[in-house]
């Protein structure tokens, strides 16, 4: 027998919004559920609303439905998706009717799937943010910064069990999962949860640990000494595995990660591996050019300003910059010519200035070009 269109089963239309079609669902399945309805059909009319729901409902299996139909789940179709429906094992019913009849949702009228049981299991340790604030040098040079954090340490009283004498927990038989059942109009729900007694361990102790609370951990600061390579920037990362808080059940430690943050420099401005710096020069010293001193990050140097320098001007010093992290590269250092203009003059400067002056400074080609349009 042919199947009928999923959308008409449900009652929508093509175009229909999930919103909508979970409405449609969710009233079908009220209307035809076996244990409400009892005329003939109603449990096949109840299992062909909840296979069309698990279609339509997912958008990956609506969209090869509507382009290939019924076929795209029969074994060896021309859809080639084969494997077939396997009906409510497909149907998420816990989002369905959660609202409805509140917490887990486990099993219903004998269809759908039931929670597998929860082990303890070895899990790593929570990892550690830390943000560490540097100096331009030491950011720039690597150093060894040590900081203080709280992190959590296995208990040494008990070892990381959380006491002594362990038993088999009596609430739920060593599952860590206990289930409890609900009579509702619509049949039984059946609602597996962590078990309250042993925290989903499955086994308690006769005696809990004094040290920690029965928890297994404890928070203790410690001091951790963090080698910051060379040429790190702000907002840059570095990871130190197995230092963060220790894992439960065996699980290693986690990671302790340090974001960096680099205090500005008073002279200097740093572009990721080049750095720059504006010199102050006079106007006699950038006119006649001068031996200029200046600082950089492994020492001072002596510049060669030639005469007529101009104001702006950049000049490099090669591998005068920051070391790449990680490599061999360094970055160079750019100076930036900064021609200062003096704000006053004595008597003499000004007459030495005027005496200048009468020399016809202006005889450059940008003075006559600009003078061609007055």
């Amino acid at each position: 027998m042919n199947k009928k269109d999923y959308y008409e089963v449900l009652g929508v239309s093509k175009s229909a919004t999930q919103d909508e079609i979970k409405r449609a669902f969710r009233k079908l399945a009220k209307q035809y559920h076996p244990d409400v309805n009892k005329e003939p059909g109603a449990e096949e009319k109840f299992k062909e609303i909840g296979e069309a729901y698990a279609v339509l409902s997912d958008e990956k299996k609506r969209q090869q439905y509507d382009q290939f139909g019924h076929a795209a789940f029969e074994q060896g179709s021309a859809g080639g998706f084969g494997g077939g429906f396997s009906g409510f094992d497909d149907i998420d019913l816990s989002s369905i009717f959660g609202d409805l009849f509140g917490g887990g949702f486990s099993s219903f009228g004998g269809f759908g799937r039931s929670g597998a049981s929860r082990k303890d299991r070895p899990t790593k340790g929570n990892d550690s943010l830390v943000r560490m604030n540097l100096t331009f040098e030491e950011a720039v040079f690597g150093c060894d910064k040590s900081l203080r954090l709280d992190l959590d340490e296995e208990c040494r009283n008990c070892h990381g069990k959380g006491g002594f004498d362990e038993q088999t927990c009596s609430s739920c038989g060593g599952r860590g999962r206990v289930i409890s059942q609900q009579q509702t109009m619509f049949g039984v729900f059946q609602t597996e949860t962590t078990c309250p007694h042993c925290k989903g361990k499955g086994k308690s102790f006769k005696t809990t640990c004094s040290e920690c609370r029965g928890k297994g951990h404890i928070v203790k600061n410690k001091e951790i000494v963090v080698k910051v390579p060379e040429g790190v920037d702000t907002g840059n990362k570095i990871r130190i595995s197995g230092k963060g808080s220790a894992g439960y059940n065996g699980g290693p430690n986690g990671d302790i990660y340090i974001e960096f943050n680099v205090k500005e420099h008073p002279l200097y401005q740093r572009d990721e591996e080049d750095i720059y710096l504006e010199v102050p020069l006079t106007i006699t010293e950038a006119v006649l050019g001068c031996k200029k001193e200046i600082p950089t990050l492994y020492g001072n140097v002596i510049l060669d300003i030639k005469e007529g320098t101009q104001n702006g001007e950049k000049l490099k010093l090669r591998n005068k910059g920051v070391k790449v992290p990680n490599t061999r590269r360094i970055g160079d250092m750019f100076v930036i010519i900064k021609i200062i203009t003096p704000k006053k003059l004595d008597r003499t400067q000004k007459k030495l200035f005027k005496e200048l002056e009468a020399t016809n400074l202006a005889n450059s080609i940008e003075f006559k070009n600009f003078e061609k349009y007055l």
